[in-house]
């Protein structure tokens, strides 16, 4: 991790992300953000949650700065902040695809 750091303040505000994401709600309502914005009615339907709930769990991913919320119209349609949200997200999902097919490491490697 060279060239890293963390400040009190950023690890607190990092760990706080983790945090939210650690819902399983919130992290499919992540996920489904991150190819292009959608309104509350249509991530409410990718996720089979009801609106208001999504709505909520919105609410706290946009403070936290993971999401970000555009009106159009009457709408508002939410995504990924910016592509280090995107990037993070996919990673972990590529990561945990990969110890899903069976990638195992030796002691040794750990």
């Amino acid at each position: 991790m060279t060239g890293l750091s963390l400040n009190d303040d950023r690890a607190v505000e990092l760990a706080e992300i983790f945090r939210l994401l650690g819902d399983a709600n919130r992290l499919r309502i992540a996920v489904a953000c991150l190819t292009e914005p959608l309104c509350v009615g249509d991530i409410a339907q990718q996720v089979g949650l009801s609106p208001s709930l999504v709505s909520h769990h919105l609410r706290l991913l946009r403070a936290a700065r993971f999401v970000r919320s555009q009106k159009r119209g009457k709408q508002v349609f939410y995504g990924a902040s910016d592509e280090h949200v995107r990037c993070v997200i996919r990673d972990m999902v590529a990561h945990v695809a990969e110890q899903q097919l069976g990638t195992e490491y030796d002691d040794d490697e750990r």
